[in-house]
C-alpha cells in the first residue's frame, strides 16, 4: 500500500507521557516506521516536555505541528486537552519541511523564507504546501501572500493559524525537535499523489453591503463614511453596540462576523472582528482592503452542518476516484463555539464523504489557509487566501 496513516490521541496530567502515549498509539496502528509525524497539541502541556514525549517514539521522523484552540481525530472532537499525532507512510509522498520565524518583525518575509526553503528541499516535484502560522504576532494575510511570492500565485496552499485554547495569549509550532512561538512552520507534498482540498464556511448576509471608505490593514475605520461599528448599531441598535465597546467584539462575532465580496470566490470571505476603539474602528483579524464591499453576516447551526459535508464531498471528487487516506481538518474556533456541545456534528457530516473509518487528524484555529471559497475545481488554478470561520478539509488518496 502506497499511503498509510494512522491516528494516536492522548490526554492526562504529565506533558510529557501524553505526548509519548498519543505517538506510541499512533505508530502502532500503523505497523511501521512513518515518514511524517503531525502533532496538534493544547497549550496545557509544557510545550517541551509534551514534543520530547513524542521524540522520544518517533526520534528520527520528519515532524511538524501546532498548539490549538481544540483538537479533532477520527472520533470527533476531544472532549478534554489532549495531544493528537497523525503518522504517516508513504512510497508516492516526499515530505520536506521548514520554519519561517520572526512573524512580529515582518509576516511576509516569514512566508517567503518557509516556502523558499521547503521548495529548495523538495526541488520541482513539489505539489502542495500545508502551513501553520502564528497569528496572534502578525497579519496571517502576509504570511500567506510571503508564502504565494516564493510558490506562485496559484499555488495550492492549505493550512490552519496555531491556537491557545481561546486565550489569545500566545501559541506554538513544531518541526521536529523545537518548538517555535511567532513563527510559521510549513510542510510540502512532493511526488505523485491525488490531493483535494473543500473550502466552505455557510455564513450568510444579513444586513445591506457597504462601501469600506478608510482602512489600514487589519483596522476598519469607516464605512460609507461612517464609523465601522455602524454596521453594528444599525442591526442591534445603540445600546447593544456600546457594549461591545466595553466589552470584547470577538464574542458577539462569532455568530455575527462579516463578509467580504472577493472577486474569483463563489463564497463571501469572512473576517473576525476581534475589537472596538472608542472612536468606533474595529480590529479584525485580518486585513479589509478599502474599496471593498462589506455585510453582516449570520451563522446557522443547520447551514453550517450541510456546507461542511459539501466542502468534504468537493474535496472527495478532486481525488478523482482515488480512495481517501488520510484527512487533515483545519476548523475554525468560532465554529467551534457556534456548535458547542453539537460540535461533533460538523465532524461526522465530513465523514460521510471521506468515510468514517479513513484516518482524520485537524484542530480548531485562529484563521485557516486555503483556495478562495466556493467548489474548489482546479488545484493548479486556486487562489489561495487567508479566511475566518471557514472549515478547511485536506483529503490525501492514492
Amino acid at each position: 500500500m502506497s499511503l498509510i496513516a494512522q491516528v494516536g490521541i492522548s490526554d492526562g496530567e504529565d506533558s510529557y507521557m501524553v505526548g509519548a502515549n498519543a505517538c506510541q498509539n499512533a505508530v502502532d496502528k500503523l505497523g511501521e516506521d512513518p515518514d511524517l509525524i503531525i502533532v496538534f497539541a493544547s497549550v496545557q502541556y509544557d510545550q517541551e516536555k509534551m514534543l520530547s514525549g513524542v521524540r522520544s517514539v518517533s526520534k528520527e521522523t520528519l515532524l511538524v505541528g501546532s498548539s490549538t484552540a481544540g483538537e479533532i481525530t477520527t472520533a470527533g472532537p476531544a472532549k478534554r486537552h489532549s495531544v493528537a499525532v497523525m503518522a504517516i507512510k508513504s512510497s508516492d509522498i516526499q515530505f520536506s519541511a521548514a520554519v519561517g520565524e520572526n512573524i512580529a518583525a515582518d509576516p511576509r518575509v516569514a512566508g517567503q523564507k518557509v516556502a523558499a526553503e521547503v521548495r529548495k528541499l523538495a526541488g520541482d516535484k513539489l505539489k502542495a504546501f500545508i502551513m501553520l502560522p502564528d497569528v496572534l504576532v502578525g497579519n496571517g494575510a502576509d504570511t500567506v501572500r510571503g508564502v504565494l511570492d516564493s510558490l506562485g500565485e496559484h499555488f495550492p496552499v492549505v493550512g490552519g493559524a496555531s491556537g491557545d485554547d481561546f486565550k489569545f495569549v500566545k501559541t506554538y509550532q513544531y518541526l521536529n525537535d523545537k518548538v517555535y512561538s511567532g513563527a510559521v512552520v510549513g510542510l510540502g507534498l512532493a511526488g505523485s499523489f491525488k490531493m483535494g482540498i473543500g473550502v466552505k464556511h455557510g455564513w450568510i448576509p444579513i444586513s445591506t453591503p457597504m462601501k469600506v471608505t478608510k482602512s489600514s490593514g487589519s483596522v476598519l475605520h469607516e464605512l460609507n463614511g461612517q464609523p465601522a461599528i455602524n454596521i453594528y448599531k444599525n442591526y442591534f441598535g445603540e445600546e447593544e453596540a456600546q457594549q461591545l465597546q466595553k466589552e470584547t467584539l470577538a464574542k458577539l462575532a462569532i455568530t455575527y462576523p462579516l463578509g467580504i465580496v472577493v472577486t474569483g470566490s463563489e463564497e463571501m470571505l469572512i473576517r473576525d472582528p476581534i475589537s472596538v476603539d472608542e472612536h468606533g474602528s474595529i480590529t479584525c483579524a485580518a486585513e479589509i482592503p478599502e474599496g471593498s464591499s462589506i455585510q453582516l453576516m449570520i451563522g446557522s447551526y443547520m447551514k453550517a452542518i450541510e456546507v461542511a459535508q459539501i466542502a468534504a464531498e468537493n474535496a472527495v471528487a478532486q481525488l478523482e476516484g482515488a480512495a481517501p487516506k488520510a484527512v487533515i481538518i483545519f476548523n475554525c474556533i468560532a465554529r467551534n463555539k457556534l456548535f458547542g456541545e453539537r460540535a461533533g456534528d460538523e465532524i461526522s457530516a465530513i465523514q460521510t464523504a471521506v468515510g468514517t473509518d479513513t484516518p482524520l487528524i485537524g484542530f480548531y484555529t485562529y484563521g485557516e489557509q486555503a483556495p478562495l471559497g466556493g467548489e474548489v475545481r482546479n488545484l493548479d488554478k486556486c487562489n489561495p487566501a487567508f479566511h475566518n470561520e471557514t472549515v478547511v478539509i485536506c483529503v490525501l488518496g492514492e
